[in-house]
């Protein structure tokens, strides 16, 4: 199986993402959507209601793959488990990858320019998801006691290198 490609070659990728256009109508969908990786979006304890939020926003438009999203989500969930107990808190996942990545793979090697057509029918097969994220729009968000907030700030910082784009935390 080969490797994921980067992250930034989807990174900036931020106009209206191109649509087929076929005269044969089935030929204008994508025909599978592959499974996200992010599966949980409620951890700790939702259902009590705590003082603090605090919030890890984007600084631009970017998108962020599901891998992406799910390692991060795994990372402050554990922390923050360890940390706080399970019902010490409530973290959320606020975005969702809905948008599919596709990728045009190339043949390379010796006669590989008489078994491809190039770019003539360079549609792509579904390779991802990603979450679309616009400026000022949060993507996890934790609520708290006010004892434990900087332990919060602590943990959602840790995420913040594994995001495509540039983040800040917000506290409320």
């Amino acid at each position: 199986m080969a490797a994921l490609r980067k992250g930034h070659c989807y990174k900036h990728n931020t106009t209206r993402p191109y649509t087929r256009k076929s005269k044969y109508r089935k030929k204008g969908f994508i025909k599978s959507m592959p499974a996200s990786k992010l599966v949980r979006f409620h951890m700790g304890d939702p259902k009590k209601q705590f003082p603090k939020t605090i919030r890890l926003v984007t600084k631009e438009y970017f998108n962020i793959r599901h891998n992406s999203l799910e390692s991060c989500r795994i990372l402050v969930n554990r922390q923050l488990q360890a940390a706080l107990g399970p019902k010490g808190y409530h973290f959320k996942v606020n975005l969702y990858p809905h948008h599919v990545l596709r990728e045009n793979k190339m043949l390379t090697g010796a006669g590989a320019d008489r078994m491809q057509s190039g770019m003539k029918h360079s549609f792509g097969k579904p390779m991802g998801l990603a979450a679309r994220a616009k400026k000022g729009s949060t993507i996890f968000l934790v609520n708290t006691n006010e004892k434990d907030v900087d332990t919060a700030i602590k943990y959602l910082k840790r995420a913040g290198p594994r995001l495509p784009g540039r983040v800040e935390i917000q506290i409320e």
